[in-house]
């Protein structure tokens, strides 16, 4: 008998001991691990980061205020229509040069890039976290705005947006009808150095000429780029019924359009003598994003509807 009770102890510590091994209380504790996307519940906001001004605004339209942001190479700050959406974003540097130790201690889930900036840094980038890189030359904002969605599971958002964005153009283009009829239109921008046309191209030929379905002035068909750098005396071979025209901010540009409004070239064209010139900002204009293309609508919706 005085054997047998030494090994009954034994086998009961033995099975307590399994018994408390497999509870979690006496687990080690294990790392916390940052949550994905994929992980976070329903209704989450992603921490990411964004290294193009352009996504952040479409992050932006699907709810999603990144952690941290490049800013507006210009204006060396974020955009100013959206700004104050971004009061608790770190600043990460301009696109062309990322800050990358502010982007390490981020610390963020995802990274998205622009692929004309990201090439030489993708793999610094992919060391920090997991890296989308997006071309803003392939697709339209549409496509960009999927594409963030598909990543973070806001598809639905993304379509929505989308949908909005179009009922809201139709009601636009015909208030843009109503102004200026079946007449071709053309934009330009004002610097201090230099007159430019704008083309088809982003970032203001795709909101005019497909989105509010203007017809381009003689010879804005032709400039599939972005822009076209001309002489004011060119100006009458387009002569447009109608012209929107953005000033750069610094005084210079100020002057240089005032002079252009004093030259009998500018005098003489259809727009100016019907009184259909309309002045329009750098920004939102100029911002090919879900979110910029979304305030330029309400832009014009209120200038139309005067």
């Amino acid at each position: 008998m005085s054997m047998k009770k030494p090994a009954l102890m034994l086998t009961v510590l033995s099975l307590l001991g399994l018994a408390a091994c497999g509870t979690p209380a006496a687990q080690p504790a294990a790392s916390p691990q940052p949550q994905t996307a994929a992980q976070q519940p329903a209704g989450a906001e992603p921490r990411v980061a964004s290294l193009s001004i352009h996504l952040t605004n479409n992050l932006l339209a699907l709810g999603i205020t990144p952690a941290g942001s490049v800013l507006g190479g210009k204006a060396k700050d974020f955009l100013p229509h959206v700004a104050d959406r971004l009061t608790d974003t770190k600043k990460l540097g301009v696109a062309a040069e990322p800050d990358m130790e502010a982007l390490l201690a981020l610390k963020p889930e995802t990274i998205y890039a622009d692929e004309a900036f990201a090439g030489k840094d993708l793999s610094s980038y992919e060391k920090i976290a997991k890296t989308e890189v997006i071309s803003l030359d392939k697709g339209t904002w549409r496509d960009h705005l999927k594409l963030i969605g598909k990543s973070v599971h806001r598809e639905a958002q993304a379509e929505t947006f989308i949908a909005d964005y179009e009922k809201q153009a139709e009601k636009v283009k015909a208030l843009l009808r109503n102004k200026i009829g079946g007449g071709t239109a053309m934009a330009i921008r004002v610097s201090a150095k230099e007159l430019r046309v704008m083309g088809m191209a982003r970032p203001l030929g795709p909101l005019l000429f497909q989105d509010l379905g203007l017809k381009p002035a003689p010879g804005v068909e032709k400039i599939k780029k972005a822009y076209e750098v001309i002489s004011q005396e060119v100006l009458p071979d387009y002569n447009p019924d109608a012209i929107f025209v953005i000033v750069n901010v610094e005084d210079d540009a100020k002057k240089v359009f005032e002079q252009l409004q004093s030259n009998p070239l500018w005098q003489g064209l259809k727009a100016v003598k019907s009184g259909q010139v309309y002045l329009i900002p750098e920004q939102p204009w100029l911002d090919y994003s879900a979110l910029g293309s979304k305030m330029s609508l309400d832009e014009a919706e209120k200038m139309f509807s005067k």
